[in-house]
C-alpha cells in the first residue's frame, strides 16, 4: 500500500482527501523562539526543541501503535493509497518534524511504500 505523510499548516487551510488527520499543535510552537523562528522542522535545533516538550514522547508512544494497528486494516480491504496528515499552525515546524518522524517509523516496515510531502513549509 501507498502511504503518503504530509505535513501542512491550518492557517493556509487542510488539504483535500486525507485519511488520517493530526493536529500537532498541542505541543510547544518553537515559531515563538527567535533563534527558531527561521528554521524549519527539518533543523535538528527545532527538533530538539520539540522533543523537549513533555507531550511529545507520549504522543509517538500513542501514535507509533495506532498507525501500526490501523495500516494493516486500511490494506486488508483493498485500499491501495492512505494519506495521513499533521497539521501544526504554519506548516514550518512541528507538524515537519512529527510527519517525519512517523515517516522514519513506517519505511521499516517493508509492506508500505512511504513518500512525504510537506506543502507549507516555505510559506511564511
Amino acid at each position: 500500500m501507498n502511504v503518503s505523510v504530509l505535513s501542512f499548516g491550518f492557517k493556509y487551510g487542510v488539504p483535500l482527501d486525507l485519511d488520517l488527520l493530526f493536529d500537532v499543535r498541542f505541543l510547544e510552537n518553537p515559531n515563538y523562539e527567535a533563534d527558531l523562528q527561521p528554521l524549519t522542522g527539518n533543523d535538528p535545533e527545532v527538533g530538539a526543541f520539540i522533543e523537549r516538550d513533555p507531550s511529545f514522547a507520549p504522543f509517538l508512544s500513542h501514535l507509533f501503535p495506532l498507525v501500526d494497528f490501523l495500516l494493516p486494516q486500511y490494506a486488508q480491504r483493498g485500499r491501495e493509497r492512505l494519506t495521513i496528515a499533521f497539521g501544526c499552525t504554519g506548516g514550518r515546524h512541528r507538524s515537519v518534524y512529527v510527519a517525519q518522524r512517523l515517516v522514519a517509523h513506517l519505511r521499516d516496515d517493508p509492506r508500505w511504500s512511504v513518500t512525504y510531502a510537506a506543502r507549507d513549509v516555505e510559506l511564511v
